[in-house]
């Protein structure tokens, strides 16, 4: 009886740790995962003050050059997208920071 009872304890004490590795693995993920969508609004606000303070450059360009009409054309493109895209990407990353900050 007493050999179950000790093979019982093992078992729990195992199960203890490996309980406590899981939650630590999940709180490192959680963790990386704030920093990472932190570093997203970040950079999409960096972006935002560059293609500010550049104001379109594109639109300036000779655009009889091929070479000058493309790059002036994905530049343009990457523009409209990103003005477009980039602000339903900040609010979905604020709310994802406020769901994974650390709660106490």
């Amino acid at each position: 009886m007493e050999s179950k009872a000790d093979d019982l304890k093992v078992i729990s004490e195992k199960l203890e740790i490996i309980n406590l590795q899981l939650a630590q693995r999940k709180t490192a993920r959680q963790r990386t995962l704030h920093w990472l969508l932190i570093s997203l609004c970040a950079v999409i606000i960096i972006m935002f003050a560059v293609l500010k303070a550049f104001n379109s450059p594109y639109l300036g360009w000779n655009y009889g050059d091929p070479e000058t009409a493309v790059a002036g054309a994905a530049f343009h493109a990457f523009e409209w997208l990103f003005v477009r895209l980039a602000p339903m990407i900040l609010i979905g990353a604020v709310i994802g920071i406020f769901l994974t900050r650390k709660k106490e």
